[in-house]
């Protein structure tokens, strides 16, 4: 078990001295520093941490306003640990999602936020409709007027609402990318990703993981050389590449499940044949290990 220390402070005049000394007595191997308002969600210090963590680890705060400002965002950045096997806790809150006391009391936090966000419902609701009732009409007048510092806040509200859902899906691209990137296509690096999603997941377009991987290169979250243009290779190269990238992706897969996964992506055997064998997959993966691709 590693303990990962996060502190943070709102403005860059404020200091994270006392936080870190009390997460260093706690034993934190490791102490992140952030400058960044605790309303904000895009943090790129807090997205590195919660990409980083692994199983068993525990992340450490102070108190719980340093690393949330919500419930609803406290609950999220649980939820993404948890979804990586590691842990929650906070020096002076009672909440230690390790110990079965922290779980009741997250239950208690979820069941308490369920209803915050009914109750939000309800008046925006009774809101809309006592508005429609004196012939106001909804929505932001800024905006309306085209008033530059709405439209600003809007597209900041937009981008930090897709800056969430890039770290909620990063799991799932970000070791890929940063594995077969730039050796390998954007399409079958799309297509790899694609056929290790569960069932009903929206499938990754090439824009869309474009976009996403230069937005992660944007904040230092991947390195640029991702983003190079990719070598031309034979066909024989390219499918080393795509099989070595597939075992890569998860050491343990058995050789049949390597079969299921290339016939999902529509790739023909050596031979031109539709029909994969575990057979031509092992052979397949002796060579990529003596090419040094494993």
């Amino acid at each position: 078990m590693t303990l990962v220390g996060y502190a943070r402070v709102s403005t860059e005049d404020q200091t994270v001295s006392p936080q870190r000394d009390e997460l260093r007595a706690a034993g934190c191997v490791e102490i992140h520093e952030e400058h960044a308002s605790g309303g904000s969600r895009a943090r790129p210090v807090l997205a590195r941490v919660l990409a980083r963590v692994g199983p068993g680890d525990v992340l450490l705060v102070v108190r719980i306003d340093r690393l949330a400002r919500s419930l609803s965002h406290l609950l999220e950045v649980i939820e993404a640990l948890e979804a990586r096997g590691a842990f929650f806790r906070s020096l002076r809150d009672p909440i230690d999602t390790s110990s079965p006391q922290g779980k009741f009391t997250l239950q208690v936090l979820g069941a308490a936020a369920e209803l915050e966000r009914a109750l939000i419902r309800e008046r925006t609701i009774a809101g809309l409709e006592s508005a429609r009732a004196q012939g106001r009409v909804g929505g932001n007048p800024g905006l309306r007027a085209g008033d530059p510092a709405a439209r600003r806040k809007i597209a900041l509200a937009r981008d930090e609402a897709y800056f969430e859902a890039l770290n909620a899906s990063a799991p799932e691209w970000v070791p890929l990318v940063r594995r077969l990137r730039p050796e390998m296509a954007w399409e079958d690096v799309a297509r790899i990703i694609n056929s290790q999603l569960p069932k009903g997941r929206t499938p990754w377009s090439v824009p869309r993981l474009t976009r996403a991987v230069q937005r992660y290169v944007k904040d230092g979250f991947l390195d640029r050389r991702v983003l190079d243009r990719a070598k031309r290779s034979d066909v024989d190269d390219r499918l080393l590449a795509i099989v070595a990238g597939i075992k890569g992706a998860d050491p343990e897969i058995t050789l049949q499940s390597i079969c299921d996964r290339l016939e999902a992506m529509r790739e023909r055997t050596p031979r031109g044949r539709t029909r994969w064998q575990p057979s031509s997959v092992r052979m397949l993966l002796e060579r990529a290990e003596k090419r040094g691709l494993l």
